[in-house]
């Protein structure tokens, strides 16, 4: 049977069909490239489904996009507790300790994860407008994403977080920024995360740096050098900026959130 490789997660479908059954992208729309090498992420449209596991991903919404989620026999998925929207009675919840304990806490970040497992239903979204981002993982990836970027991603995704010292915010001032890491080991895994109005991703060559303002980053490939760097530009506080050394993908949101860790 002849199928189409799909430009952004490189899956394929069956000949004819309108969005990608691993991701959602549509397949019918090509890549839209700025001269600076910055692409749109897909607008996945109102009602695309595709499938992961046993499961199946509904997109519901492209304002404020929901992912409702049916989740198979043996598949289950955790998120931070405030970004469900609602679930079947018969789906249950459990709660994963996060780690980190007080330092989470002081760093605005959730002490608990809530757990779904299937089956049944349940359906997650963030309270302001953006772009649902599908970041299907293939075994031994490693993506790092923002704080409370992430939406909801699959068990077979294992969790755990950094600090990265020194990014304060350009505008806010601060004193750092938490990265959420999610990382697969023998079975493959999807990780969907939420972006803030628009989003963009770049892929940099080795070696190739960009500063990239703190507010704006959402999330980037393990294999991108992020650190702090000041800039000096007499301002009444030098702001830090993200220098995103590669190579690997980054991506940025283009409406800026500050969350109380910065």
């Amino acid at each position: 049977m002849e199928r189409i490789e799909c430009q952004w997660c490189q899956g394929h479908s069956p000949a004819g069909s309108a969005s990608c059954e691993i991701c959602g992208a549509p397949l019918d729309v090509r890549d839209t490239v700025s001269d600076s090498g910055w692409r749109e992420t897909p607008r996945l449209r109102d009602m695309t489904e595709f499938r992961f596991s046993n499961s199946t991903c509904q997109v519901e919404g492209e304002l404020v996009p929901v992912a409702e989620l049916t989740l198979g026999q043996g598949d289950a998925v955790y998120f931070e507790h405030h970004a469900m929207l609602w679930k079947d009675t018969q789906t249950p919840i459990t709660a994963v300790n996060a780690g980190g304990g007080v330092k989470r806490m002081l760093g605005g970040m959730p002490l608990m994860l809530g757990k779904a497992k299937g089956v049944g239903r349940v359906a997650f979204s963030r309270d302001q407008p953006g772009e649902l981002v599908v970041l299907p993982l293939h075994p031994g990836m490693e993506v790092d994403a923002r704080e409370h970027a992430f939406l909801v991603a699959s068990h077979t995704v294992a969790y755990s977080f950094e600090r990265i010292k020194g990014l304060a915010n350009l505008l806010h001032g601060g004193n750092g920024m938490y990265l959420d890491r999610f990382v697969t080991a023998g079975a493959p895994g999807l990780l969907i995360l939420h972006g803030y109005g628009n989003v963009f991703e770049r892929m940099l060559k080795p070696g190739e740096t960009i500063l990239v303002e703190p507010g704006g980053f959402l999330y980037k490939d393990a294999s991108v050098q992020m650190n702090a760097v000041k800039v000096p530009i007499r301002m009444q506080r030098d702001p830090y900026l993200a220098e995103m050394v590669g190579p690997g993908r980054v991506g940025i949101q283009s409406m800026y959130v500050h969350h109380s860790s910065e």
